[in-house]
């Protein structure tokens, strides 16, 4: 154990969840990681291997699993990894347990549906005597776990709150950048997704680079709007966390979004799209409260509002296409 090492909570037991555990673990902490179940706290424990979310990799040695909140209460800082629609009750179990100004770094890429709030807010509004940061950028948790190069986004209020963590989680394969545009951050994580399955389905429906190409363009264009209209900075709309997230989760079948839509494409329900996704696709969830976040600020948002559509049923997905293709001819800024 380094010198430096500091006591690591991973709240979430998915595959990303178990990938930072590695991450802290690798760069000299103690991690406890927090499950849900206790049966696969157990396992992770005797196997040293998430069978079920990271098959085939080898947890460290200085990595403990367990399903008890309090578990977790001598943590310098936490790392949350739930899905985005569970943090608030999730964290809610945490609040008696976790000391305050814990630094407590969100990892979720979402905006709850019921309220459209960030998950800063949503973290703020359930444990207030915490300390929020953002965790977010171009990052498969396969590639993390198997260290692969990756680089990443971590915002807080100040660079002062961010630099610390980090610090504690820089790897020669991890390189977090800092930033104190917590806005930004995380509308670059969460709008992403939804536009994501828009690729999935242009990828499904056999229509070709080309088009896909033109669709990531202009999804950008699209989170550049709405982010800009929450006072998010164009650089970090065009950093990692922006445009590095967006090109990586609509370019590839190992994002859960993309699948998403690729399986609807195929013509599968939403129910079994999810299913074929494999795990939770937050931009199924996401998509209504952009579209409504983007009502309240009058910005147009086009392909989520399709992707919307197309989630609940309104419109056909080559009804959805034709409608996108026959938009008002404009200059392109």
């Amino acid at each position: 154990m380094n010198a430096r090492s500091r006591q690591v909570g991973v709240i979430g037991g998915g595959s990303w969840g178990t990938a930072l555990a590695i991450v802290a673990a690798r760069a000299g902490h103690p991690v406890t990681l927090w499950v849900r179940q206790p049966g696969v706290a157990e396992e992770i424990n005797a196997t040293r291997e998430n069978k079920a979310r990271l098959p085939g990799i080898v947890l460290p040695a200085n990595v403990r699993a367990t399903s008890e909140p309090a578990d977790l209460n001598s943590s310098d800082f936490v790392l949350i990894a739930t899905p985005a629609q569970v943090m608030r009750a999730v964290m809610a179990a945490f609040r008696a347990h976790l000391r305050p100004d814990t630094p407590a770094v969100i990892t979720a890429k979402g905006i709850e549906q019921t309220t459209s709030r960030f998950m800063a807010e949503v973290l703020c509004e359930t444990c207030p005597d915490l300390q929020p940061l953002v965790l977010s950028g171009p990052s498969f948790a396969a590639d993390v776990a198997r260290e692969l190069p990756t680089a990443v986004t971590l915002a807080a209020k100040s660079l002062e709150i961010a630099r610390p963590i980090a610090e504690a989680l820089s790897l020669p394969t991890f390189r977090p950048y800092i930033s104190d545009d917590l806005v930004g951050v995380q509308v670059g994580g969460a709008v992403k997704n939804v536009l994501a399955i828009a690729c999935g389905i242009v990828s499904g429906c056999g229509l070709g680079e080309s088009a896909r190409a033109a669709l990531i363009a202009r999804a950008f264009a699209e989170l550049s709007r709405f982010g800009a209209a929450l006072g998010a900075r164009r650089e970090t709309l065009t950093g990692l966390s922006g445009l590095g997230d967006l090109v990586l989760t609509c370019s590839s079948m190992q994002s859960r979004n993309f699948r998403f839509g690729a399986a609807l494409a195929e013509g599968q329900n939403v129910a079994r799209a999810q299913e074929a996704a494999r795990g939770v696709s937050e931009g199924v969830y996401t998509a209504s409260a952009v579209v409504r976040i983007a009502a309240q600020h009058g910005i147009e948002v086009p392909v989520s509002s399709a992707v919307l559509d197309i989630i609940e049923g309104r419109l056909t997905i080559s009804d959805a296409i034709a409608r996108l293709m026959q938009r008002p001819l404009k200059a392109e800024d």
